[in-house]
């Protein structure tokens, strides 16, 4: 499925199957230990990007060449009109009955995506944001295309691994990822260096077998087996932002750059929910854009992107874009 809507409302197929674990107590599954586990939010993304940089030795001319496109496409203004509609397919993998989520839970994920991404959430208008005048409507759509589930006997998934893409690998296979999100449900992610893991991302350009976003269930949408400060369905929300070629908003480095003109510099990512007024320790002493979907704050805490930031996410759809195959 690959078009722009300005109107329609699209029929959408979901598929299911059900398999319970009755001899597993949900408070003493791994999953369960995990939503306890993760205090902090962290995102391995940046990581992954590097691992697979040594693995395919020409992912970084692919990576520069649609930097240029999308720096020069930007400075001419070339940027998608109207609504982008996306599909999205959740491919669920879950060891019990608990972490085979509800369709219900799935939905609110993509309820949260577009109110976030067409800043519509209730709390854009959070009073005291020094950015009020940059914050964006970014103008695309996410629609649930398909439920693909799959019980499986792992208690963790290694982000490092992928494993989870792979069906012989006791995951799921991505289904169309050159015209579809696929969205990856793991009963439990951790990362082999950094531990526990709420999701990532693959940036644009990579390859298309892994291409999607991966987040554990105990993130994913509002309700059910989500707990705070991660269950407003913001993980997905700042995952998918990578996905569509934004970075961190601390450029992964001390002061670095996410290359978007109009986000401050930060020195370092926030956690928590941040006092207002609170400024980067970087030349300027900036005030910090922690309100930010591409912060590491709490759920309740991120509420907007920039108009930089969607011009950015805008451009990889467009004609030559490295994502233009979605329009």
């Amino acid at each position: 499925m690959k078009k722009l809507v300005f109107s329609a409302l699209v029929l959408v197929s979901m598929f299911s199957c059900q398999k319970e674990d009755a001899n597993v107590t949900p408070e003493n599954t791994p999953s369960a230990v995990a939503i306890n586990k993760v205090s902090l939010r962290g995102c391995i993304t940046q990581e992954m990007h590097e691992l697979d940089l040594k693995k395919d030795p020409s992912l970084a001319k692919r990576m520069a060449d649609i930097e240029e496109y999308t720096k020069n496409a930007m400075s001419q203004g070339r940027i998608v009109n109207g609504v982008l509609e996306i599909p999205v397919v959740f491919n669920v993998l879950y060891r019990t009955s608990t972490e085979n989520i509800s369709l219900a839970q799935l939905q609110s994920q993509i309820d949260v995506l577009n109110k976030d991404f067409t800043a519509t959430n209730s709390d854009i208008n959070t009073a005291n944001n020094p950015y009020s005048s940059v914050r964006v409507n970014v103008g695309i759509r996410f629609v649930l295309d398909q439920v693909i589930r799959k019980v499986t006997t792992k208690t963790v998934w290694y982000s490092e691994d992928q494993f989870m893409k792979s069906t012989a690998n006791g995951g799921i296979a991505a289904t169309s990822p050159t015209t579809k999100l696929n969205f990856w449900v793991v009963n439990n992610l951790e990362s082999r260096t950094q531990g526990q893991l709420l999701g990532y991302a693959q940036f644009p350009g990579g390859a298309s077998s892994t291409d999607g976003v991966v987040c554990g269930h105990y993130c994913t949408g509002t309700g059910g087996t989500t707990s705070a400060p991660f269950n407003l369905g913001r993980t997905a929300t700042h995952e998918v932002g990578h996905w569509m070629n934004l970075r961190h908003i601390w450029g992964d480095a001390t002061c670095g750059s996410d290359l978007v003109s109009d986000t401050p510099t930060h020195n370092a990512p926030n956690g928590g929910v941040p006092a207002v007024g609170h400024r980067s320790t970087c030349s300027g002493a900036p005030l910090e854009m922690y309100m930010n979907y591409m912060d590491y704050t709490d759920d309740r805490g991120m509420y907007m992107f920039s108009i930089g930031q969607a011009n950015r996410m805008l451009t990889i759809f467009g004609t030559s874009g490295s994502r233009s195959s979605f329009r």
